[in-house]
Parts: C-alpha cells; sequence; structure tokens
C-alpha cells in the first residue's frame, strides 16, 4: 500500500503546482492519472519515486514513511517507465540494462542470469537481450524497462504517457502485457491522456485539477458526468461511452467491444 498524505509541490518558490493532495493506492490497482497539461501528473509521480521532494506531506509505504527515502531505495518497490525511456538507460545491451538492479541487490551471478532470462521472456524480448538499447523502438525500450522493473521484483509500475507516439499495433501489444502483468497482481499506475484506455483498462481514476485532486474514483463514475464537468477537468468522454449513453436501455460501456456486445444481445433480444 502507497499512501499519500496532504501533498504539496512547486517548482518555484511561493507557487504551488498543487496541494492538500491525499489518495491511497491499494496492491493490485491499475490506475490511470489523468488531467489538463501542466497539471502535476507527472511531478505527483516523480515525487513518489523520490525524484523531488515535497514542499509539504509524506509518504508511506506499507505503513513506513518514505518521504526522504532515495530514488535507489525505492527502485526496488516502484518500477518507472519513463515517457523517453531511453533516459533511462545507460548499458551496453539490454540484458545488462536488466541485470543492473539485481546486481546492484548483491544477487549472485546465477540468480542474476536466471532473473534476466525470466523477465526477458515475461515481456517478449528474449531475442533482444543482446541488442544496444538507444537503436530499439521505443515500445521495445519499454519493455527493457518494463523488465528492469520486474527484474527488482517491483509490486508498483509507474508509466508517463506508454502509448504516445505509437502505431496502434504498438499500443495493442503494450496493453496486453500490462493486463498481464495487473492479472498477476502487479499494481499499476498509467499517466495518460488517453481516455479510451482509461475507460477500457483502469479500475480507477486520479484527475488532477484545481491544483489538488479533483476526482478519485472509478472511470465510469468519471464519465458519465456532464460534459460541462468533463471539459473543466480537461477530458472528453471515449466514444464507447458516447455511444452507449445514447441508446435508450443500453447503459454504460466502457469498450468498443463491449459495446458491440450489447448491441448485438439488445438486436437479438
Amino acid at each position: 500500500m502507497l499512501k499519500v498524505e496532504n501533498l504539496r509541490f512547486g517548482y518555484v518558490p511561493s507557487v504551488d503546482i498543487f496541494k492538500d493532495v491525499n489518495f491511497t493506492i491499494h496492491g493490485g490497482e491499475f490506475i490511470a492519472i489523468g488531467g489538463k497539461n501542466g497539471c502535476g501528473k507527472t511531478t505527483i509521480t516523480r515525487l513518489l519515486m523520490g525524484l523531488e521532494k515535497p514542499t509539504e506531506g509524506r509518504m508511506y509505504y506499507n505503513g513506513a514513511d518514505i518521504t526522504t527515502m532515495p530514488p535507489s531505495k525505492r527502485g526496488q518497490f516502484i518500477g518507472y517507465v519513463f515517457q523517453q525511456p531511453d533516459r533511462q538507460m545507460f548499458r551496453s545491451t539490454v540484458a545488462e540494462e536488466v541485470a543492473f538492479g539485481p546486481e546492484s541487490l548483491g544477487r549472485s551471478k546465477e540468480d542474476v542470469e536466471r532473473i534476466v532470462n525470466d523477465v526477458l521472456h515475461k515481456v517478449g524480448i528474449s531475442h533482444l537481450r543482446e541488442a544496444y538499447p538507444p537503436t530499439l523502438r521505443r515500445g521495445e525500450k519499454q519493455r527493457v524497462a518494463i523488465a528492469s522493473a520486474l527484474a527488482m521484483e517491483s509490486s508498483i509500475l509507474i508509466l508517463d504517457e506508454p502509448t504516445s507516439g505509437q502505431d496502434g499495433k504498438e499500443t495493442k501489444e503494450l496493453l496486453a502485457l500490462l493486463r498481464q502483468l495487473h492479472a498477476e497482481g502487479l499494481t499499476i499506475l498509467l499517466i495518460t491522456h488517453d481516455m479510451e484506455i482509461m475507460a477500457a483498462e483502469c479500475t480507477r481514476a486520479i484527475i488532477m485539477g484545481n491544483r489538488t485532486v479533483a476526482f478519485d474514483g472509478t472511470p465510469e463514475a468519471l464519465f458519465t458526468k456532464t460534459a460541462d464537468e468533463l471539459h473543466d477537468l480537461g477530458l472528453t468522454r471515449p466514444p464507447s461511452v458516447e455511444l452507449s449513453l445514447a441508446v435508450p436501455g443500453l447503459g454504460y460501456c466502457k469498450s468498443m467491444d463491449e459495446l458491440r456486445r450489447k448491441l448485438l444481445a439488445q438486436l437479438e433480444g
């Protein structure tokens, strides 16, 4: 469990990006963090990772205060995939990059080799183990970063806009991997502007607005707000929700697949 209490932060003294931010992340959640540009979505996750220090407030992991814990220690339970994942890679091969975490924990050579083999297989990049990370496609670099987090046995994985700049095939493959990892018990936080992903994949949405948490609840509760309320948050309804709410008696549909199934069932009934 990761708990945030009364977080306040600003890059410029006396100018807050946000304040009074409170939320608790429970194990096994799949959470979207959204909101307008500049609202502090990425900053929140940088605070969780220890890459920034809060002006005020505390953070706790499983009851232990981690507010002053360095990023290197937090990396043992929180994995982070940057929007530009090549910025977090510095070793000559994919296998060496993924091995860095368990090596830094003092694991034996045999254990490191086993861990690397296991996580590369799990994320589907065993064939890239000898590749030079900067030469990989963005989606492949993301998988290297995810593998690095899994190699540390992180219980929480944070991804910053992971589908931006990717084609439909890459996005579909990444989401399939995240669903698999979530089903295996990994807690996932996704910073995203993609309303379709927020609705279809996530169990919870935390929306930043008005310099604090403006909404915290299920995607269904979020996307059944009025259009004006969503506009104020910098959001729009995904097409599946917009269409499903326009059909009498159909009910909320979180994805186009669900919409098609319900429409077919309605027609057949």
